[in-house]
């Protein structure tokens, strides 16, 4: 190619596109890098189509029409002044708060007489480095001084446990979930043309409410337990989908267990500032005869806690595009799912009652059997179990 003049360039491309048959255009402007369109053209020489052109007269390099920021060289500058107003160009820009797409991007750059097209807008767009992008989450709020701390603390904690045998368990609350024929994030199979139809408006239906799915996902094992919800997210709720978990899969796993590790949020219904939290493990230490162990993550990382990228993130990929109709599809759904890492997941339905506002008194605090480190007790505290007699 580059010992041929732009014409010759042209009728060898137009040439082998011919040999090829179909799709030959495609394949040798993607080979040549010779737009379709020129090699169409080329087509168009070779088959005595095409007006007749002087075989001297050939186009010298650099010929042609210029682009669009040699003609205008003030186009890039203010294409990125409207982009990124806050920082490249005009605080008060007028589309500041508005959807910049292409074609109001380019309708803005006329208006500052620029003679451009959106398609065009695309392209400089993307010569300058821009690409479409979501928002990501990043930012964690403020960063605890001891949050590097508190990480190695867990991590020999669960290692320790571990090494004897007994249970790591990670825990949390998923997000609740509307119940009927609502719309959910994603895409599956279906017939062409045949979505699945759904309402348009996403508020509670009477009879339906929510469902409320708390995890608990075991570390050693890679099995997870949900219990559904149907009242309120309360720590009574979160302590009895745990117990629910010990007494279907946990005991049974760990039958010369003494002690329980749970990792958890710092707040929710499992915050590490909860009495009823703390009373109803205290009440579960008493029951099982365990010692449980609770080590909190720091503020604003609760996207560390592992049962988010193990076992929710699944659950989530899980049943996307499905319209949860039914408390019964959604524990079906939740109890399918299934990895290639050997993930399994058990799901039951809590019809029970959790009523907010439950408090718990300074004397009912002042018995627990509550054991707390010495490198932040507010965080990480063991609950023993209380003799029969202080029961």
């Amino acid at each position: 190619m580059p010992t041929l003049n732009e014409r010759s360039r042209r009728l060898v491309a137009a040439a082998e596109a011919h040999a090829l048959g179909h799709g030959g255009i495609t394949l040798v402007a993607r080979a040549s890098g010779i737009s379709s369109s020129t090699i169409s053209r080329g087509l168009k020489e070779l088959r005595g189509r095409a007006e007749a052109l002087d075989p001297v007269r050939i186009r010298r390099p650099g010929g042609g029409r210029k682009r669009l920021p040699k003609k205008d060289p003030r186009l890039t500058a203010d294409l990125e002044a409207l982009v990124e107003p806050g920082t490249r160009g005009d605080p008060e820009s007028p589309l500041r708060w508005t959807c910049k797409s292409l074609r109001t991007l380019a309708r803005q750059l006329q208006g500052l007489g620029h003679s451009v097209s959106y398609p065009v807008v695309g392209d400089l767009l993307r010569e300058a480095g821009y690409s479409l992008q979501a928002n990501q989450k990043t930012r964690e709020g403020a960063h605890h001084p001891d949050r590097n701390a508190q990480f190695e603390y867990l991590n020999r904690r669960v290692l320790q446990q571990q090494r004897t045998g007994g249970p790591v368990i990670s825990v949390d609350t998923k997000k609740k979930e509307l119940v009927g024929d609502f719309k959910n994030a994603g895409r599956e199979w279906r017939p062409q043309g045949r979505p699945q139809r759904v309402r348009v408006h996403d508020f509670i239906m009477p009879g339906k409410g929510k469902a409320i799915p708390y995890g608990v996902y075991d570390l050693t094992r890679n099995r997870g337990w949900v219990s559904v919800g149907i009242d309120h997210d309360t720590a009574a709720f979160a302590v009895n989908s745990i117990r629910r978990w010990w007494r279907t899969m946990g005991w049974s796993a760990y039958r010369q267990a003494t002690s329980l590790v749970i990792m958890a949020d710092a707040g929710g219904s499992n915050g590490a500032r909860l009495r009823l939290w703390k009373w109803e493990l205290q009440k579960l230490a008493d029951r099982t005869r365990l010692s449980i162990t609770v080590c909190h993550f720091p503020p604003g990382t609760s996207k560390w806690n592992k049962i988010e990228h193990r076992l929710f993130s699944f659950i989530s990929r899980n049943w996307r595009g499905r319209p949860l109709v039914s408390l019964a599809v959604i524990v079906s759904l939740i109890a399918a799912t299934r990895t290639s890492s050997g993930l399994k997941v058990r799901c039951e339905l809590d019809q029970g009652r959790y009523p907010e506002g439950q408090k718990i008194t300074d004397d009912q605090m002042a018995t627990l059997n509550i054991e707390r480190a010495t490198f932040h007790g507010d965080w990480n505290y063991t609950l023993h179990p209380r003799s029969r007699r202080t029961q």
